[in-house]
C-alpha cells in the first residue's frame, strides 16, 4: 500500500518539508483528522469536532486496565460479557481466560465480549469502569471526550474528537505492553482450561501491508463511519495519524503517511 492516487495527492508532494503547517490538504478524507511527524503537527481538519469514536475507545479501556496489571489474571465471562453485540469472539458465559489473551482480543480484532469481561473485571460492573475512564481521560487533558461505554459503541453521550485521541494514542505509545499488542497481526488465545481456543486477526489493514506500521487501532459503527489512529515508523522518523468518519479509508491512509514522510526532513 504505497501506491500514490496522483489524481488527489501528488501535487501535496511539492509541499516545502514540514515548514508550515498545512489547515486542511485532505478535505475529501475524513470529517476530522490530524497528522504529526515527530510530534509537531502537521496537518489537521475540524480537530475539536466532536465525534462518535467507535472502537478507538477500546485504547482509553486498555490504559485504564494497565493501572493494576496482572496478564495472568483468570477472567471469568459473564453473561453480559457474553451477550455482547457488533465484533466478537463469541465466548460463553463462564468461560475463563487470562487478562492478556481478552486484552489481545480487544485490540487486535476488536473483540466487544472481550472489551466487556474487562471492564467487569477491573471494576465489578461496565458502568464503573466507564466512570473511571472518563475520570482517567479527563486528567490526560481531553477535556472534549465522553464515553458511555467500555467498547466504542454508538451512544448520544459517547464522543471524542481527533484532538483529544491523539493525546489519547500518545499516552500508548509510551506503553510497551500494549504497543506490542496493537502491532500483531494475529494470535491465538486458549481458555484457561485448554478446551477452547480462539484464532485472532488484526481488523488494521495497514499492518503487514504498508512498510513501518506499527497500530495502534480501528473502528467502525453507523454513526461513527471509519475511524483510524494509524502509526507507523520509518528510519526514525515517526508519524501519527487520527481520522474520524473517513471514506476510503486505508487507500488514503496510505497515501497521507506516504506524504507525510516524503515531506520529512532527511537524515532523522
Amino acid at each position: 500500500m504505497v501506491l500514490l492516487r496522483t489524481s488527489i495527492f501528488a501535487g501535496l508532494l511539492l509541499l516545502p518539508h514540514l515548514a508550515v503547517a498545512q489547515p486542511d490538504p485532505f478535505p475529501q478524507v475524513a470529517t476530522a483528522y490530524l497528522v504529526r511527524v515527530d510530534d509537531k503537527l502537521i496537518w489537521e481538519r475540524q480537530v475539536n469536532k466532536k465525534l462518535a469514536p467507535a472502537s478507538l475507545t477500546k485504547l482509553a479501556m486498555a490504559l485504564l486496565l494497565l493501572e493494576d496489571y496482572q496478564p495472568k489474571q483468570v477472567v471469568e465471562i459473564s453473561r453480559a460479557a457474553a451477550a455482547e453485540t457488533g465484533m466478537r469472539l463469541g465466548v460463553k458465559p463462564g468461560q475463563r481466560f487470562y487478562q492478556e489473551d481478552l486484552l489481545a482480543a480487544a485490540l487486535i480484532s476488536s473483540d466487544n465480549d472481550a472489551c466487556h469481561a474487562l471492564a467487569e473485571m477491573k471494576a465489578g460492573t461496565q458502568a464503573r469502569f466507564v466512570d473511571a475512564m472518563n475520570r482517567r481521560v479527563r486528567q490526560m487533558g481531553m477535556l472534549d471526550t465522553h464515553f458511555s461505554n467500555a467498547c466504542g459503541h454508538d451512544a448520544a453521550d459517547h464522543y471524542s474528537t481527533v484532538h483529544d485521541l491523539a493525546l489519547l494514542a500518545e499516552e500508548v505509545l509510551k506503553h510497551p505492553e500494549l504497543t506490542r499488542v496493537v502491532s500483531r497481526t494475529d494470535a491465538r488465545i486458549s481458555t484457561v482450561d485448554g478446551n477452547n481456543s480462539y484464532q485472532l486477526h488484526t481488523r488494521n489493514a495497514l499492518l503487514g501491508r504498508y512498510r513501518g506500521a506499527l497500530g495502534l487501532k480501528t473502528g467502525y459503527t453507523p454513526k461513527a463511519g471509519k475511524c483510524l489512529i494509524a502509526y507507523a515508523e520509518r528510519d526514525g522518523t515517526r508519524v501519527l495519524l487520527v481520522m474520524l468518519h473517513g471514506n476510503d479509508r486505508w487507500w488514503d491512509a496510505a497515501d497521507i503517511l506516504d506524504i507525510a514522510f516524503a515531506q520529512a526532513p532527511q537524515g532523522n
